[in-house]
């Protein structure tokens, strides 16, 4: 049953070996230098994705995406005819100096808020915001850039660069902002409300105005108020 096995397939197997070199060339020998894997694409921050990054932050404003801001501004009573101090409101009307940071005054009115500036900012959440955005200071244009970064978060953004300034965008936005009607016409908290005819009316005039003048900087512009 068992065989002997012959010795010469080993030998030839030796042989064979020696005309092979013992040594592969290096991958820098070889065509085109060294192999490299892609490196995978730098990805932004799950809320960022669909921002289209300017010189000035994330997300570009549109004459409509500012006309939308102004009309949270007016909502929320910062609107102050469009000038710059209604980025220095603190809740209850009163301004505070400088835009080195968040101003953190917690004012008694009807509630205790600390909410400031154009989009009335409670402190956590300019924290929050400001980090994730690099936002380094609390100037008008930050401002703009955090209250955009609000929306998108609310899934609102989108549908509105789509369809405007409609009932569901607003519903979208009741939430973050309480002056703005939510799905049954009153506030989500229970707080004075705009109407959804106001705002609407209010809108369309800050369009109007947005795209007449042809720019999205008024912010930056006025970042330093007379």
């Amino acid at each position: 049953m068992f065989q002997k096995l012959s010795r010469r397939p080993l030998a030839v197997a030796l042989c064979l070996a020696a005309t092979v070199p013992t040594t592969l060339a290096s991958s820098a020998e070889l065509p085109g230098g060294p192999a490299r894997l892609a490196a995978p694409s730098p990805q932004l921050p799950a809320a960022t994705k669909v921002a289209v990054r300017t010189a000035n932050g994330p997300f570009t404003v549109t004459p409509e995406r500012r006309a939308l801001l102004n009309t949270i501004r007016y909502a929320e009573g910062t609107w102050k005819g469009g000038r710059a101090e209604g980025y220095r409101v603190l809740y209850g009307g009163q301004l505070f100096q400088g835009f080195q940071r968040h101003p953190e005054i917690s004012v008694r009115r009807m509630y205790t808020s600390a909410a400031a500036g154009a989009y009335q900012f409670l402190p956590s959440t300019w924290h929050e915001v400001s980090r994730r955005l690099g936002l380094r200071s609390f100037e008008p244009h930050n401002q703009d850039q955090a209250a955009l970064y609000l929306i998108q978060r609310r899934r609102a953004l989108t549908r509105f660069d789509r369809q405007g300034l409609d009932s569901e965008v607003m519903a979208r936005l009741a939430p973050e902002w309480a002056s703005i009607p939510y799905r049954h016409g009153g506030s989500y908290y229970g707080q004075p409300v705009k109407s959804r005819q106001e705002l609407s009316r209010f809108y369309q005039a800050a369009l109007g105005e947005a795209r007449r003048n042809g720019s999205s900087s008024d912010s930056r512009e006025n970042a330093n108020p007379a």
